[in-house]
Parts: C-alpha cells; structure tokens; sequence
C-alpha cells in the first residue's frame, strides 16, 4: 500500500496553502451544526440523513485542515477523499480509524446520492451521528489547543 503524505500532497496539487482567519472557521462549524441538526430531522430519509451528516463530519475535517493552514483542491477529484486522509498526518495518529471510517461513509454518499436508494440503515445513521459527535468535541479541543486564536 501506498502511503501518501501531506508534502505529497501539496507537490500534486490536490492541496493548496492558505491561511484560515477565525470567522472562516466559525462559518465552517456553523454549517457542521446546522447539518447536524438537519440530520436529526426524522421526515427526512435515513439516507439523505445519513448524507448530510456525512456532510458535518465532512467539514469538521475542513476546519482541521483549513486551521492548519491548507485547502483541499475543489479542482481536482476525490478533495473529499484527500481531505479526510490527512487527519492523521494533522490531529495525530489516532485519527486513522476515524479517516478509514469516514471514508467508508463517503463512499456510501456517494451511492445514496448518485447510484440508488437505502443504501444505510438507521443503524448506520446513528453511528455516523454519534461519531460526528464526538468528532465534533475532538475538533473543538484540537483548536483551542493547537489554534487558539481561530477557536
């Protein structure tokens, strides 16, 4: 298996630099909040609930890599997936299962939003809420520890 790093990434391309300011970051956590809680509207279908809370952890990992001063392409393909994959270079070893998990989840977006209906279960919804959670905690902490000053 090929392991890829932050400085590979940058040498393709698929990541740019660029700093952060505070009210982007706050703009970032106010749409994981604002997706969370639209994932938790129970006339939705569990798996448009399960894509838009995808859709919070999504961007819990933009604010790590946006306050570590870094851009996903939006240009290039699979900026979802290189932005999840550089949570254990950016928050530390034990962000690997949670890249390997979220991961999963957006290849299951991906199916519920292109390819076919009842892709996940309520189960999996549920897991995916709980995880974003306290995905959402770790972030937090992770700022006001590394990032301060755009916490």
């Amino acid at each position: 298996m090929i392991r890829l790093s932050l400085s590979d990434w940058l040498d393709e391309g698929r990541i740019k630099r660029q700093d952060a300011n505070r009210a982007e970051i706050q703009q970032l956590l106010a749409v994981v909040d604002r997706d969370l809680a639209d994932a938790n509207v129970r006339r939705l279908s569990v798996d448009r609930r399960f894509t838009t809370a995808y859709s919070a952890a999504l961007q819990l990992a933009t604010v790590v890599l946006r306050a570590s001063g870094f851009r996903a392409s939006s240009t290039s393909a699979g900026h979802h997936w290189v932005t999840l994959a550089v949570l254990p270079e950016l928050m530390g070893p034990e962000q690997k299962d949670r890249r390997v998990y979220l991961d999963s989840c957006r290849r299951a977006r991906n199916q519920a939003d292109y390819d076919r209906i009842d892709v996940v279960s309520k189960a999996d919804l549920q897991e995916l809420l709980e995880d974003t959670l306290a995905f959402r905690g770790e972030t937090l902490d992770w700022l006001r520890r590394g990032h301060p000053e755009l916490a």
